[in-house]
């Protein structure tokens, strides 16, 4: 790793961002001199192990605006996602089997509703409009006797798109149906209020905001309403029984300094990385025609989805790969042959679909870095355009 040299710009901070140095070194203590099980009551390396983690409770709790008790612990986004939508449908399955989400969620959340719809489960799938948002008219018309959960996702980990949750809150609150909202890509990197949400679950992940990977969390109301939840893990009492196992101390000593600076240092970095976007929007549809896919009002500030017509968005990365450091969309399809469901289900082609990046600044982005991949970016454009038209290519293209 020591070798490693000249590594290129980043610009996939929504498949996972850097640890942040001070976030790695809370961390660092936890592993040597801090070793300690939480779970141990009879000495003081737990009693430290212990205090650590509820001072992390607190920390994420704040940034969220939630109580500590309501923080639960998990490996990760996915574990969280499976947790709740496992959970809830188990505990409530009096009630019913019927569960509401949206065409463009995160795989976590389509394929555990699949893996749910398998064991007899009813799942509606909502389309969404061609910028990439669901109507919450919509979400009110699907709502049935039957419906135990709402699950829509704030922030969309390809486009950056915000769907309106807290209408889709307030409806669901209102029908007396548990509202789910997957905030991975938007907690730390825009307000996030779990009582303007009236949201009753809510999936948090460290790696998307600086922290370590390993280490996640889900929000579970605990009064208006109390939700109950039917554990996914047998094997002890931890986190009051809704998840078993040896708590992840540094992770979640990692998870909680993350939430304390994102609280401290957001609107800074959404400020900064907001004009970072727009300077590279701006060339990019200027100088190379690209289109940018989704809301261009309801979205992230960091983030932006641009489609190249008539260029393969594999052979565009394949041209900058080794000085830009960007994707297609998520980490999780990664590698695949199959176009964006995202960009699918808001009514792209699957040429428009194949001809689109996913670009996504974050906290240690400079405005440097941006020119070169500006600069970077409209010569491989024009190089495989002239290659395309059948034209020579000079030194200069």
């Amino acid at each position: 790793m020591d070798k490693m040299v000249n590594l290129p710009v980043y610009l996939d901070n929504n498949a996972t961002t850097p640890c942040d140095p001070r976030v790695a070194d809370a961390i660092w203590p936890f592993f040597t001199r801090y070793f300690g099980n939480a779970g141990s009551r009879d000495h003081a390396y737990g009693w430290e192990a212990l205090a650590a983690v509820d001072i992390a409770r607190e920390q994420l709790a704040g940034l969220i605006n939630a109580h500590p008790h309501e923080i639960v612990f998990t490996s990760g986004a996915t574990e969280s996602v499976n947790l709740a939508l496992k959970g809830v449908l188990e505990a409530y399955r009096s009630k019913g089997n019927h569960i509401i989400t949206v065409a463009t969620e995160h795989k976590a959340v389509l394929d555990t509703c699949a893996h749910l719809e398998k064991n007899g489960a009813r799942i509606s799938y909502l389309p969404v409009d061609q910028h990439g948002l669901v109507d919450p008219n919509l979400v009110a018309a699907s709502i049935e006797p039957a419906t135990v959960l709402i699950c829509v996702m704030h922030a969309n980990n390809e486009t950056g798109v915000l769907q309106p949750v807290e209408a889709i809150g307030q409806l669901a609150k209102d029908r007396n149906v548990l509202f789910f909202c997957d905030a991975v890509q938007s907690v730390g990197k825009t307000p996030v209020d779990v009582q303007a949400l009236n949201a009753d679950l809510l999936s948090i992940s460290a790696h998307k905001m600086y922290g370590p990977k390993g280490i996640g969390a889900l929000f579970v109301r605990r009064r208006d309403p109390r939700v109950s939840l039917m554990a996914q893990m047998d094997g002890g009492a931890q986190e009051k029984g809704r998840r078993s196992g040896t708590l992840n101390v540094p992770g979640i000593v990692g998870l909680g300094k993350a939430a304390a600076l994102a609280l401290q240092e957001m609107e800074t970095d959404r400020t900064r990385t907001a004009a970072l976007m727009q300077k590279l929007e701006k060339a990019l549809q200027q100088q190379a025609g690209a289109v940018v896919n989704g809301s261009l009002q309801h979205r992230l500030s960091h983030v932006s989805n641009c489609r190249f017509e008539g260029i393969s968005s594999s052979s565009l990365i394949a041209a900058i790969g080794k000085e830009i450091a960007v994707s297609t969309g998520s980490a999780c399809t990664s590698g695949t042959t199959e176009p964006s469901h995202v960009l699918l289900a808001m009514g792209l082609t699957e040429a428009a679909a194949r001809s689109s990046i996913r670009f996504s600044a974050g906290r240690f982005t400079t405005e440097a870095e941006i020119d070169h991949v500006i600069e970077v970016l409209l010569r491989a454009i024009n190089t495989i355009r002239k290659q395309e038209q059948g034209q020579p290519i000079t030194a200069h293209s």
